[in-house]
């Protein structure tokens, strides 16, 4: 891994740095290296969602109550409430990211 100055000649790191900054913007949500998480609770579950840039995918962990001592699992988009997995492709699309890959599989 180089650090700081090394360009992309393929521009493909910038669309991944806008992507990131873009859901950054959105409410919740928090950019780590090169991918973003949101949290998310209701109806008595509690998600972590995270977008990988690299990958150009979303993976959603279901994360246990607190105190619970338990470990966040990942779990498959099934699973996830229809709201949720609608406001992340809403997201998504207003970062500019396809929200498609709300859907892509690992």
């Amino acid at each position: 891994m180089s650090e700081g100055g090394g360009s992309d000649p393929s521009g493909s790191s910038d669309a991944v740095d806008e992507s990131l900054a873009g859901l950054a913007d959105r409410e919740g949500w928090r950019v780590d290296g090169s991918a973003a998480r949101v949290h998310y609770e209701g109806e008595g579950d509690r998600y972590s969602v995270e977008y990988y840039a690299p990958s150009d995918c979303v993976v959603y962990w279901k994360v246990p109550p607190e105190g619970g001592g338990e470990t966040a699992v990942p779990v498959g988009r099934e699973t996830v409430p229809t709201p949720l997995r609608e406001r992340i492709r809403i997201d998504l699309d207003a970062a500019g990211v396809d929200p498609a890959a709300e859907r892509r599989s690992l």
